[in-house]
């Protein structure tokens, strides 16, 4: 009798199922619409922000500082027609701009200040006294000269390391042949044209190169292991933030479900928010401890800041403990606005605001704003993009925005933190109403 109570099964196309048909197929089109919707906005984000890389190369400032004041100088006009030649021509290349020795004190070190303080990605200094030099290695034949004595490039590749190798050292590499294509002609011409110049006692390396550029990199990005702590493994810290939620989610609930009496909601949100911060300490302890491991420095003493060092923490030995402090802020600041979606949307929905969250962090916190167009400003003040730029204060020693990089992801976590309870009563709004 029980069997035939049961329902048989049908074929697909059975009448039976016409309206069941119907609405399975609106619903799977909907969904699959927002889908793809959502792949197209959310997805373009990430690709946007290389969109006008190669129109926004100017943005990538150059400074040009000539410094060989003598007379008869050679080597500082070549320099600067060079790059003021660049920089009027249509080529989308670096932005070129000659600056006055008078705009530093007259002082080359300040230039380095200038780049390390990243008011510019490079400068080009033309040392003092660079066309005497070379007219000396004529006169008197020494072997002490050094072509590569005339000029500097000055650059600080940990700022990012990507833009550096991508665009701005092939960028000076072509500057410098291209120096030398136009300077080694007029300077062999010079010296025939010279009736006193002996060339047979000349210095060779003073007739060809002649001059060469000392490339100078204040915080160069040397240890590939510190690769992850300062991008892709950044995602994972996203990441391990989310899923906080659904592995806590069902220990939480058991203060308001089973054969107890519920514990009240104000008490319940302190203790999911008070919780969850202190799981972000030990999972960012943990987080942290993978760089540790794998030798990623930090016990190196600071340097000063025109002088290059290669990876000089920026709070010596205690620099770990600030590395972790930044990953506990920085995990509470990805974190927390997740916990408020996935009581907002629930779940699969909130695994949307997931690929939202990485893609449009990621898009600002791993490559360069500058060259993005303008409508990723708001960049500056995502999360990642303050964790990366801390990041690199600690591991290289670059210029210190530290403490506005902790002020916003507190900002972060404080707006998170006021938006919990306005969250809660979403979800309960919605389970109430069976949604």
């Amino acid at each position: 009798m029980a069997a035939s109570d049961e329902k048989s099964a049908v074929s697909f196309f059975d009448p039976a199922l016409a309206q069941t048909r119907r609405r399975v197929f609106l619903q799977w089109a909907r969904t699959v619409l927002m889908l793809c919707v959502f792949i197209l906005c959310v997805l373009s984000l990430y690709w946007a922000v290389q969109y006008r890389v190669e129109a926004n190369l100017p943005a990538l400032k150059v400074w040009v500082v000539d410094f060989d004041d003598s007379p008869d100088a050679l080597v500082g006009p070549a320099v600067t027609d060079l790059a003021e030649e660049i920089a009027s021509s249509s080529t989308q290349t670096l932005g070129y701009e000659v600056k006055s020795p008078a705009d530093f004190r007259n002082h080359p070190m300040a230039v380095r200040q200038a780049v390390y303080d990243e008011h510019c990605y490079a400068a080009i200094i033309v040392n003092a006294n660079a066309t005497s030099a070379l007219r000396d290695a004529i006169t008197t034949g020494s072997d002490a000269y050094q072509p590569s004595g005339a000029a500097q490039f000055i650059t600080l590749s940990a700022r990012d390391q990507t833009t550096y190798s991508s665009y701005i050292i092939p960028a000076l590499n072509s500057f410098e042949l291209q120096l030398r294509s136009q300077f080694g002609p007029r300077w062999i011409t010079s010296l025939v044209a010279d009736q006193t110049a002996n060339l047979s006692r000349a210095a060779p390396q003073a007739l060809n190169p002649a001059i060469a550029f000392e490339p100078v990199d204040l915080r160069p990005f040397s240890r590939a292991v510190s690769t992850p702590a300062v991008t892709i493994g950044l995602i994972y810290l996203i990441i391990i933030a989310f899923f906080n939620t659904p592995f806590l989610m069902p220990i939480h609930a058991q203060f308001i479900k089973g054969d107890h009496p519920p514990l009240k909601t104000p008490q319940w949100l302190l203790w999911r928010i008070l919780s969850n911060f202190v799981a972000y300490f030990f999972l960012s302890l943990f987080y942290s401890f993978v760089s540790l491991a794998f030798h990623i420095p930090f016990s190196h003493s600071p340097s000063p800041d025109t002088v290059s060092a290669d990876s000089p923490n920026a709070y010596g030995s205690g620099s770990f403990v600030v590395f972790w402090m930044l990953n506990w802020v920085g995990m509470s600041a990805l974190g927390l606005p997740c916990e408020n979606m996935a009581m907002i949307l629930g779940f699969p929905w909130s695994s949307l605001f997931l690929i939202f969250w990485v893609i449009t962090n990621v898009a600002t916190g791993f490559y360069a704003l500058d060259l993005a167009p303008g409508f990723f400003r708001w960049g500056y003040a995502w999360p990642l993009h303050r964790i990366v730029e801390a990041l690199r204060t600690i591991l290289f020693g670059t210029h210190s925005r530290i403490g506005l990089d902790f002020g916003v992801l507190f900002a972060w976590v404080g707006v998170s933190v006021l938006f919990f309870p306005f969250a809660w009563s979403i979800m309960s709004w919605k389970m109430k109403r069976g949604w």
